[in-house]
């Protein structure tokens, strides 16, 4: 079990003359960084404080203003906009959902469960009708989503999540398996087996936060950048929730809280969510002549039934973006260096792209990056308000925060404003999980289950013929950290 990649793995890795490991995604590389926005300029009064200017921040802004123009909003950011991972993740729009659908049944019964999930896929059309009517292009297009198996066990696995996915508020017509007779639009390698469905999108992440952003500010919102938080306060009798910042203090009827995987360099915060690295490798332009070969035409996004799972899209001007389960935050290292992808995560994400598409295996590397997201224990969201202290929160998406953050964002919008609603009801909201254990334990854990995961997949290809999932997944997947 391999935990640790040496230089010389690196080597066969082709990488750009252009190539960069770390700073900002190859998103912003491609848009550029945009210019910041002031800080705040010192004490401030507002209805509503919202801390964080990622997916989440942004869209209870906007979903409140939306709803009450007179609201008096402002958004709080250390960096700029999309800095975290909202501007460094995959693109991908999906009604995916990281958590334990038996816990949120247990506690709200299953059709509430079944609703949160039907609420995701209609999210993937929301967000894409709110770019429509705003105005926001991020090469956004609903191509679906194909889950690929590359081999027995994949398949077994793969078929068996449909049907358990079929239990819980997906129809056929939601997720299938494709008909093996059909002509494949993506011709991956070796696939044994795919699954579908239409509730996806691909787009492009920094398009979207700096184009909601900018929305947001139309509306009236203000958003004060390069501001630090150095403590979020609860109402405390007469006394308002205020946000201490390193440019002044703002008081609000409420706080929002949607910092993500920037949760735990918070006062009181450090084992709540524990912040892991999504890592990323994007190629340079793949010519057209391999193109033709691959396919890929319909602005999918694709994954695979991999333990150590990858994520991947075809942007716009013919690259391959593709991302995979990262490993935990190093104890004592800062969210705010985060860009840097570990070498380990660049070889294994290349390995990945190659036997998906070999004839890309001379295509150089252009960028490598990472970004931080929060992970609870439990691996399952929430969206919670205390009405007591005034302070609201949303996160814990694990993989699939893009769409999430646009139904927490809605879901603020409600508690905020007092509202009982459909969403208001959904199980996430008020769930509570424990917190993780201290550091390093909590490290040693999760680099001991990404090690069984990659273990567990070089063990199943090398048996292709037989569809049983290797014993380790099963023991990585019982341990804490998963």
């Amino acid at each position: 079990m391999r935990l640790f990649t040496t230089a010389a793995q690196l080597r066969p890795i082709p990488r750009s003359t252009r190539f960069a490991n770390g700073g900002v995604s190859h998103w912003f590389r491609d848009t550029g960084v945009p210019q910041r926005r002031a800080p705040l300029s010192g004490d401030a009064d507002y209805d509503v404080c919202v801390v964080g200017a990622g997916y989440t921040g942004l869209w209870t802004a906007y979903y409140l203003r939306k709803d009450r123009p007179d609201l008096r909003v402002c958004v709080v950011e250390r960096e700029f906009a999309g800095f975290g991972a909202s501007g460094r993740n995959g693109g991908w729009l999906s009604a995916e959902f990281a958590g334990s659908r038996e816990s949120y049944a247990q506690s709200h019964g299953k059709a509430s469960m079944v609703a949160l999930q039907r609420g995701l896929m209609s999210t993937v059309d929301e967000v894409l009708s709110v770019l429509e009517a705003e105005g926001i292009d991020a090469d956004q297009v609903k191509g679906g989503m194909y889950l690929v198996a590359g081999n027995e066990a994949q398949r077994t696995r793969l078929q068996g999540h449909i049907e358990y996915l079929q239990e819980w508020g997906y129809w056929p017509d939601d997720f299938h398996m494709v008909d093996p007779d059909e002509i494949p639009r993506i011709a991956v390698r070796d696939a044994v087996a795919a699954g579908y469905t239409p509730h996806a999108a691909r787009l492009h992440p920094a398009k979207l936060v700096t184009g909601l952003a900018r929305v947001v500010e139309d509306l009236g919102v203000d958003l004060f950048e390069g501001t630090t938080v150095e403590e979020i306060r609860p109402r405390r009798g007469t006394e308002r929730p205020a946000v201490v910042t390193d440019h002044g203090i703002v008081r609000a009827d409420h706080v929002v809280r949607a910092t993500e995987g920037f949760t735990g360099t918070m006062r009181g915060q450090s084992r709540r969510w524990r912040p892991m690295h999504s890592s990323m490798i994007v190629t340079e332009p793949i010519p057209d002549e391999l193109w033709k070969g691959i396919g890929w035409e319909g602005g999918e996004v694709l994954g695979d039934a991999a333990h150590s799972y990858v994520y991947a899209q075809r942007t716009p001007d013919g690259r391959i973006a593709i991302g995979g389960r990262g490993a935990p935050k190093r104890p004592g290292a800062s969210p705010v260096d985060e860009g840097a992808t570990q070498p380990q995560a660049i070889v294994e994400l290349w390995r990945a792209l190659t036997r998906m598409f070999p004839e890309v295996s001379d295509v150089p590397v252009e960028h490598a990056w990472s970004g931080v997201l929060g992970v609870p224990k439990d691996w399952s969201p929430t969206v919670q308000l205390d009405a007591e202290s005034g302070l609201a929160w949303a996160g814990g998406y694990a993989h699939s925060g893009v769409s999430i953050s646009n139904l927490a964002g809605r879901t603020l919008r409600d508690l905020v404003l007092g509202r009982s609603s459909d969403l208001t009801r959904l199980p996430w909201v008020g769930h509570e999980v424990s917190g993780w254990e201290p550091e390093p334990l909590r490290w040693v854990g999760t680099q001991v289950v990404n090690g069984l995961y990659r273990t567990a997949d070089r063990r199943e290809f090398r048996s292709s013929g037989k569809g049983n999932t290797s014993r380790l997944a099963g023991i990585a997947t019982r341990m804490p950290g998963r």
